[in-house]
């Protein structure tokens, strides 16, 4: 099963526990937390990564960083669940399927944004509004400036992409003009 497909496994299953309990926000804060520790710390994570090293002592790490940090029972027992089936290292790419499943969930959903300049807010209200108009939904923009394109946005939503950067449209310009 491939990385990616594996994340999303575990990020619905686990959104499904938390949709029922509740307290998804702290699961999500409390599991980034940890990828956070174990991107910080190589050591952590080539111990949790290599075959080698048996599972009891990789479990035995494991509970003695839960019993110091004390995460909630949900988070504490999904990392358990994750060093069983050697997904522990991960983590980053199961938080990231998590965030996204969650966010469709509750009928939102994430643009990547590139401009080439930063965006005011109302600029950002306007490219919103637009975004919803495509998409139905609510969308969350995670923007990012690369001087590159010139001028224009590119956003991907989801594996579509709308480009109109000038950079594009150029290129386009480019072609076209060479075809005849």
């Amino acid at each position: 099963m491939s990385g990616e497909l594996a994340a999303r496994r575990y990020a619905g299953a686990l959104a499904d526990v938390v949709e029922k309990d509740g307290g998804a926000g702290i699961v999500q804060t409390e599991l980034k937390q940890w990828a956070e520790m174990m991107r910080d710390s190589s050591d952590l994570l080539s111990l949790f990564k290599h075959p080698a090293i048996q599972y009891e002592q990789k479990s035995k790490v494991l509970e003695d960083l839960i019993g110091k940090a004390k995460p909630g029972k949900t988070a504490a027992n999904f990392l358990r669940i994750l060093l069983r089936n050697q997904r522990l290292s991960d983590l980053a790419a199961i938080n990231r399927a998590f965030d996204e499943e969650l966010a469709e969930r509750s009928g939102e959903v994430s643009a990547e944004v590139i401009t080439s300049r930063d965006l005011s807010p109302e600029e950002q209200v306007h490219l919103q509004s637009n975004l919803f108009k495509l998409t139905g939904r609510k969308v969350k923009l995670q923007t990012t400036v690369d001087k590159d394109i010139i001028g224009g946005v590119v956003t991907r939503v989801g594996s579509t992409i709308y480009d109109s950067s000038v950079k594009t449209q150029l290129e386009n310009l480019k072609q076209q003009l060479i075809k005849g």
